[in-house]
């Protein structure tokens, strides 16, 4: 074969066809890769507008603290001596706002007090308004901090706002108390997620 051999206009006609659908499909896979993206885009603009609001609302506008250290009697109702037992525990007292901005009424049936700690979260639920104002009859020093207790059934109606204070307690010592690395409530409503709320605010030793 000639070097000056030429291939023929059918096989230039084919190589030229076959460039040309090299750069075809380029450009059907780019706009492929396009579709995706904004169909993906379109779809999570979908779910996050789509999501309903939370129920309620809340702030903690105060928490305090009170440590106690209890001893048991060195003798017994006969006059006998006994071993003495120690009982260390914090009461945490925290005051809430919470709102109903939902269209029906909540339910609140459980609140819980979580302290982080290194060795992870230590949890206490709230104690019941008739407890939180035995505390005060059983340690009359507290009565000047004495509040309005908010009642862990409390019912909310649509709009509603409401604002009260409760109590949990954590078996531990004060220096143990002192070395937890922060706090939040987490509000139980029937039938609705968790509402979680988190003390940013100073915490009072009283």
């Amino acid at each position: 074969m000639s070097l000056l051999h030429q291939d023929s206009p059918d096989q230039l006609d084919d190589a030229a066809r076959g460039e040309s659908f090299t750069h075809g499909t380029s450009h059907l896979v780019i706009a492929s890769i396009a579709a995706v993206v904004l169909v993906s885009l379109a779809i999570a603009a979908y779910v996050i507008t789509g999501e309903k609001p939370a129920a309620a609302t809340g702030q903690v506008l105060e928490v305090w603290v009170h440590p106690m250290h209890s001893e048991s009697a060195a003798f017994d109702a006969s006059g006998v001596r006994v071993p003495q037992e120690s009982f260390d525990q914090v009461l945490v007292f925290a005051r809430i706002r919470l709102h109903n901005q939902s269209a029906n009424p909540l339910f609140l049936h459980q609140i819980i007090a979580n302290a982080r700690f290194d060795d992870g979260i230590h949890s206490s639920y709230a104690a019941p308004a008739s407890d939180y104002n035995r505390i005060f009859l059983a340690y009359p020093e507290l009565a000047a901090w004495k509040a309005t207790p908010l009642s862990t059934e409390a019912t909310l109606t649509p709009g509603q706002t409401t604002e009260g204070t409760f109590v949990s307690a954590f078996h531990m010592t004060k220096a143990r108390w002192d070395a937890h690395k922060g706090l939040d409530f987490s509000l139980a409503f029937r039938y609705q997620p968790l509402l979680d709320l988190k003390a940013d605010i100073p915490v009072t030793v009283r």
